[in-house]
């Protein structure tokens, strides 16, 4: 079991690319389908099937600053109709976890982290304004392999979507709140607020330029993790019909927990 993770984290490691494959694409257009995918896969509310694989790299963690850790997740994207008027949008996110020296003398662990799983329910069309919007649960499942891997509490609340779509330009804000409802009780309580503002812009190339910054607050301590994530992106052609989005980016920590990541990150 370690060995397979430890492969998955190097060949991620050599790339850095975050890759999502996209089902609705034809088979056989050019530059504009592309460009048009491209687009889609900047709305989060999309409705088309997409498997999304991230690959983040994180360094100075832990009291020490001397930990690291590398986290791919695996976050496919699930569009069900309801009815002419409605669609609902699953989103999961499942963590495969490498990492060292996050907590002292612990040394290294390796395995899946805590499931999310966010639920949107979102008009088919946007408003008269040109609003796509969305709201839902969100659900965090102790699914860790390693009690060092997860928080071993489940959590729930909620969470929403607002974004704009305007040419080759989407710009919106993805939030949710979480509180622990069960679990185990010799670890802290959950009480976070995450809120993500994000920007896009697409080429006619069907190259993609993302700008967003995750912030999440804890309520229990009382403090922010705050990366800035500036991401570039390109939609090619697997195989015959295949389209992938493949790409990657660099983060800065404005501000984080007092063991939260620091400077940069992948």
């Amino acid at each position: 079991m370690k060995d397979f993770f430890r492969n998955v984290v190097l060949l991620g490691a050599l790339c850095f690319a975050p890759v999502c494959l996209a089902q609705d694409a034809p088979a056989a257009d050019g530059e504009q389908s592309a460009e048009e995918l491209a687009k889609k896969l900047s709305n989060p509310l999309a409705a088309m099937i997409s498997f999304p694989m991230q690959l983040n790299y994180d360094q100075n963690i832990g009291p020490e600053d001397d930990g690291s850790q590398f986290k791919l997740n695996v976050q496919p994207v699930v569009p069900v109709s309801l009815n002419e008027k409605w669609n609902v949008i699953s989103r999961t996110i499942m963590p495969l976890v490498r990492q060292k020296d996050v907590f002292p003398g612990a040394g290294k662990q390796s395995g899946l982290g805590d499931f999310v799983q966010s639920i949107f329910f979102s008009p088919k069309k946007p408003t008269a304004k040109g609003l796509i919007w969305g709201v839902g649960p969100i659900i965090t499942m102790p699914s860790a392999t390693d009690d060092l891997l997860g928080g071993r509490k489940w959590a729930a609340g909620p969470t929403v979507v607002l974004l704009k779509m305007q040419g080759p330009i989407t710009f919106g804000f993805l939030g949710s709140h979480s509180w622990s409802f069960a679990g185990s009780d010799n670890t802290a309580d959950v009480n976070l607020t995450f809120l993500q503002p994000f920007l896009s812009y697409v080429t006619p190339k069907a190259w993609t330029y993302g700008l967003n910054v995750e912030s999440t607050y804890n309520w229990e301590t009382e403090d922010w993790g705050i990366p800035l994530n500036l991401t570039v992106n390109k939609m090619v052609k697997l195989g015959k019909s295949q389209m992938a989005s493949i790409g990657g980016g660099i983060r800065y920590w404005l501000d984080s927990t007092e063991s939260g990541p620091e400077d940069f990150g992948l």
